[in-house]
């Protein structure tokens, strides 16, 4: 089972139909899809679910219909155990940008961290999972598909968002804040989390 998410609501892709209990399902096809995503975005339904009988194709056929971009992020704490957040689109984030061709996946997480809130010397301590959303690129909506690592780092210097990126503010937040902070967040970063 995966769960994409499209405007905070969730698109499961099952090839369990008891998981889509009373809920509505769409078969795993373009116009199918389409219709959901547009329910979804609409608000005409809480949840969808994508039905299709073989769990190892299930999230290959649906990128055959929906394009994919592939990122990776971090959960950065510094010495303090403070986490890195980012300010952008009125919303709390995590650090997360696009894979590059050839590039790790590793690679880019921390790459994509450094550019976006001037953090170095960072070491990823281990994979956390991957989350996905749809969104619109260029008028076509896209499935994003987010490595996300947990990192560390001893950086005390300057945090400088990445203005092209639409980054207003780079914070390192304690508990409370962090609390705080995820209450204007997007669904995907509170799982990180543990909500």
């Amino acid at each position: 089972m995966y769960k994409v998410f499209v405007n905070e609501r969730p698109l499961v892709l099952t090839n369990n139909l008891s998981d889509a209990g009373d809920n509505k399902y769409f078969l795993l096809n373009q116009d199918s899809i389409q219709e959901a995503i547009k329910a979804l975005r609409k608000g005409k339904l809480k949840e969808a679910y994508i039905y299709h009988p073989n769990h190892e194709e299930i999230l290959k056929k649906f990128t055959k219909r929906i394009p994919l971009v592939v990122a990776a992020g971090g959960v950065v704490t510094n010495k303090k155990g403070k986490v890195l957040f980012i300010y952008r689109n009125e919303k709390w984030d995590l650090p997360k940008g696009k894979l590059d061709k050839g590039e790790s996946i590793e690679t880019c997480a921390i790459r994509e961290v450094m550019e976006e809130t001037g953090v170095k010397d960072l070491r990823i301590e281990n994979f956390l999972k991957t989350t996905y959303h749809v969104f619109k690129n260029n008028g076509t909506d896209t499935l994003k598909e987010v490595h996300w690592f947990a990192m560390k780092t001893y950086y005390e210097g300057k945090l400088k968002g990445e203005k092209k990126e639409g980054i207003k503010k780079v914070k390192w937040k304690g508990p409370k804040k962090i609390q705080k902070a995820l209450e204007n967040s997007y669904v995907n970063i509170r799982i990180l989390f543990g909500y």
